[in-house]
């Protein structure tokens, strides 16, 4: 169960893996507050105005697998499965570049504060950014070669 505070953390991640019948949300009107902790602005950024509206002024929750049509939560897996579907999923991330996931998690969250166009600009100066990096040209080579490359995330 993520409610409230729970919520708002996850919220702030970049990948949400949930059990299907995971529960999730924004209760505090259901005890004289609001969400302090980004809940209002992530989740309106997630879904829209509109059906933000709807689960912050009820303060009811909705299940992973619902805030996955929603497209709030990434993937969901029955309950059993979660730890080791994030962990898998974490290994496979940690096997690139360092760098160069830094470089395209920068472009991607440029899409919150820019328009298309300053937003593909920035994409393109942080892609020629890659061009420098010693993971760049083992990737290029490992390529060519057909085999995985080994990165040194520099």
């Amino acid at each position: 169960i993520q409610l409230g505070g729970g919520f708002e953390i996850a919220l702030a991640c970049d990948i949400i893996y949930a059990a299907e019948d995971a529960m999730f949300g924004l209760p505090e009107v259901k005890i004289g507050t609001i969400p302090g902790a980004g809940g209002t602005q992530r989740l309106a950024r997630a879904l829209g105005k509109h059906k933000a509206m709807e689960f912050v002024l009820t303060g009811e929750p909705a299940s992973g697998a619902e805030f996955e049509r929603l497209g709030v939560v990434t993937k969901v897996f029955p309950r059993s499965d979660v730890v080791q579907a994030a962990t898998s999923l974490a290994e496979k991330i940690a096997r690139l570049s360092a760098p160069v996931i830094e470089t395209a998690k920068k472009a991607v969250l440029t899409v919150e504060n820019s328009t298309l166009e300053a937003g593909m600009t920035h994409e393109k100066a942080l892609y020629y950014s890659t061009f420098g990096l010693d993971d760049f040209k083992e990737g290029i080579q490992s390529f060519l070669q057909k085999r995985q490359p080994s990165f040194k995330h520099s």
